[in-house]
């Protein structure tokens, strides 16, 4: 068996005297050593091997918190208020009164519930005690508990086990520490160890191209090696897969021909809501559903385009449609918010770029009020994306769609019809996956009452889907909270994107 030069050191002092039952204090002096940590790794070595025994005993000490000090100095909040009812009038013991003496609300509650706890109660909005001696032992206990601290941290073994147990319920009055005392000596084995075997030699540990060069290291000693032993694993840098995923989606958009824009996230309703044709009595609008804001309140916007969505609203302006009727409220299309949705920056891209044909994507945050459960979050990512051009049509989007998932991994997919204010026809689109069908986002084509006052009349493919849905879809997920949660070792163990 081969030992290291520190498994040497530790063995052959202790073999000066093989019967004694070793402490750290004596070993650093035998070995020479000035840190503990040489005793802890060639002592684990030494009894790996079997040549010594390690004992271990846990000593807990007890010290006084933050609150405890403030109550060595100015007493418990039990006593100071048993103080005080000792001192009043049977008809000043009552919570008024305990106000009128100077204690905070944040005292008075929760002293009282101690009182109450040792025998206290309240009758007829009086504090009553039947057993005031009882009491009154109690509280010197715990305050002598507390003196005694105060003078010194104190073994838990020496003190009361029913008041640790109190005190460390309540918050910052006592502080536990923990503490490991090692012991070491040999074993049979090692005690009949020969000394004279344990002289330190020079060892090598890695392999240099230098040592290599010359013959010395032929009749050198190298040290030993276990292959088998546990590593830590390097955990090196990497994306978050949520980033990873953005990374992947922005790539396979550009591969297929699409150029990215991106938007704010505080809108007005009326670019968020009413330039899609959303009448301003839709649920999605009510403040269950969207994020209003205080600052900004309002958001400008160009009377022209309030005056348009007014008169689309109404009566259709000039689409063809019948409008929504009833009266468009030009203040309520100015309020501010954060956008539910991205498409509200292919919206505005198709207003500022009405004539010029393109093919747009975007990947962006948007807020909703969710009620957060393994399928939803109030803030999570879209990816939105249009064709806008003379030739746009369904099965152009329907295409698209398909091979956009198709690169991304998930070639069975298949769309159904949905409704959706702004896009007619519309359809969902579904991908298969662990044996069901889910469902990732609304598509369609724009109604006119969207792209004409806009300026367009061409055809618009629209499409939007939820990131963190596909992202679940990719990684294997069942809970779409897990993406954020900060989960180091989760993460690490999630698939490279």
């Amino acid at each position: 068996m081969s030992l290291g030069n520190n498994e040497r050191r530790m063995l052959r002092a202790m073999l000066s005297d093989a019967s004694r039952t070793w402490n750290l204090t004596d070993l650093l002096e035998a070995t020479g050593w000035s840190d503990q940590v040489h005793i802890a790794g060639a002592g684990t070595g030494l009894a790996e091997a079997g040549l010594l025994e390690i004992s271990e005993s846990i000593a807990s000490t007890v010290s006084l918190g933050s609150e405890g000090e403030k109550a060595a100095k100015a007493g418990l909040l039990e006593s100071r208020i048993w103080d005080w009812m000792q001192d009043a009038a049977a008809s000043e013991r009552t919570m008024q009164g305990l106000f009128a003496a100077g204690f905070e609300r944040h005292e008075a509650g929760p002293g009282v519930g101690l009182l109450k706890a040792m025998g206290v109660r309240v009758e007829a909005g009086e504090f009553v005690c039947d057993d005031e001696d009882s009491v009154a032992a109690a509280i010197a206990s715990r305050t002598a508990f507390i003196q005694s601290l105060a003078e010194s941290p104190k073994d838990s073994e020496s003190l009361d086990s029913a008041l640790v147990d109190h005190f460390g319920s309540r918050k910052n009055l006592i502080a536990t520490e923990d503490s490991t005392a090692r012991t070491w000596s040999l074993t049979k084995a090692g005690a009949a160890t020969d000394a004279a075997t344990l002289e330190e030699v020079t060892q090598i540990g890695q392999l240099t191209p230098e040592l290599l060069q010359g013959d010395s290291w032929r009749d050198a000693e190298f040290k030993p090696f276990d292959v088998n032993a546990p590593a830590p694993i390097p955990a090196g840098g990497r994306p978050h897969p949520m980033q990873a995923l953005i990374e992947r989606i922005r790539s396979v958009f550009l591969e297929m021909g699409f150029s990215e824009i991106e938007g704010d996230y505080v809108q007005s309703a009326g670019w968020n809501m009413d330039a899609l044709f959303i009448p301003q009595s839709h649920p999605a609008r009510t403040m269950q559903d969207t994020f209003y804001l205080a600052e900004p309140e309002s958001v400008e916007v160009a009377p022209e385009m309030l005056d348009l969505w007014a008169s689309v609203h109404e009566h259709g302006h000039d689409t063809g449609s019948k409008g929504w009727g009833g009266s468009f409220d030009k203040n309520e299309a100015q309020k501010g918010l954060l956008r539910t949705h991205t498409t509200v920056n292919t919206i505005r891209h198709i207003s500022e770029n009405p004539n010029e044909a393109c093919r747009v994507f975007g990947i962006g945050r948007v807020f909703r009020q969710e009620t957060l459960d393994r399928t939803h979050l109030p803030e999570f990512h879209q990816i939105e994306g249009i064709i806008h051009e003379p030739d746009a049509n369904l099965p152009m989007l329907i295409s698209t769609l398909k091979t956009f998932y198709a690169k991304m991994g998930y070639p069975d997919v298949r769309v159904r019809p949905a409704y959706f204010p702004y896009t007619e026809p519309s359809v969902e689109i579904e991908v298969y996956w662990r044996g069901e069908w889910l469902e990732l986002g609304g598509s369609g084509i724009f109604r006119p009452e969207v792209t004409e006052p806009l300026g367009t009349e061409w055809p618009v493919c629209a499409w939007g889907m939820g990131l963190e849905r596909l992202a679940m879809l990719v990684l294997g997920l069942d809970d779409i909270r897990e993406l954020y949660q900060p989960d180091l070792e989760r993460l690490s163990k999630m698939p490279i994107l």
